[in-house]
């Protein structure tokens, strides 16, 4: 997938991509003689140079995460461990990082497959924990990483402050976001009823609700409508964008993933 990864440079790279009309300044040992002699025209040939390619797989580990069965920190800790294989065996340079009201934690950009043992170590001691400032946090990340790249956002994109700031981050900054919202199904459909207590995991907050089945309803619909906010935003800027509930097998996720593309090649 690597190799999929070009950038036009010339002079660079062994592969033939394209002409251009030179300019006074160019190196002359890219002019391309056997077209003058045919046209008279002066035209620069382009190579195409393999990009060396930054990879930053990017975990919420905010205590909105740790909520389901599996909690959805374990299942995005999986799919970080996963993409980041892919990107290892790329020989891409891959970073894993965890947030949540900041940036916590962080695993130095290395590369090659062997380093996937590191990745594991690095993950296993991920616990959830803080609020979710995505804003903020993605504010430093951008500003700690000066060396631009692929950023896979996985989270439950859970932001009292709106999930809008955290992607404008990643794009502002030119990195290329890829978001994947991890939800579990007890969040889509959960089984209540009657009066009880609803606690918010982050902030301690709580509330008396009586739980009926229009209620149910309208917060289903609540929950759709806000999933679909989230893609039409990430359509309207040009993100890669894709759901995904824990409770689909994991290895569907993540070649369901791969196989719609625009990530990792």
């Amino acid at each position: 997938m690597r190799a999929e990864r070009r950038s036009k440079k010339t002079g660079a790279g062994i592969e033939f991509a394209d002409h251009r009309e030179y300019v006074p300044g160019d190196d002359f040992r890219y002019l391309d003689w056997n077209v003058y002699q045919r046209t008279g025209r002066l035209l620069l040939r382009l190579f195409e140079e393999e990009e060396d390619l930054s990879v930053y797989v990017l975990v919420d580990a905010s205590r909105s995460m740790g909520m389901g069965d599996p909690p959805k920190l374990t299942y995005a800790k999986q799919l970080a461990a996963a993409f980041a294989y892919v990107a290892l065996a790329n020989l891409d340079r891959v970073s894993v990082l965890t947030f949540d009201a900041g940036m916590s934690a962080r695993l130095a950009p290395t590369r090659g497959k062997n380093r996937i043992f590191k990745v594991f170590d690095f993950l296993r001691d991920v616990q959830a924990k803080g609020e979710t400032h995505m804003g903020d946090a993605l504010r430093t990340f951008a500003a700690q990483n000066k060396r631009r790249g692929v950023a896979i956002l996985i989270s439950d994109l859970y932001d009292p402050a709106g999930f809008e700031a955290g992607i404008n981050q990643l794009r502002f900054a030119k990195f290329e976001p890829f978001v994947l919202q991890v939800f579990d199904p007890a969040e889509v459909r959960p089984e209540l009823n009657g009066d009880v207590r609803l606690v918010d995991r982050e902030t301690g907050e709580h509330r008396e609700v009586t739980i009926t089945p229009r209620l149910l309803e309208k917060y289903a619909e609540a929950h759709a409508a806000y999933r679909k906010r989230i893609e039409d935003f990430c359509t309207q800027k040009h993100v890669a964008y894709q759901a995904i509930e824990t409770s689909t097998p994991f290895d569907e996720a993540v070649l369901g993933v791969l196989r719609r593309g625009g990530l990792l090649g």
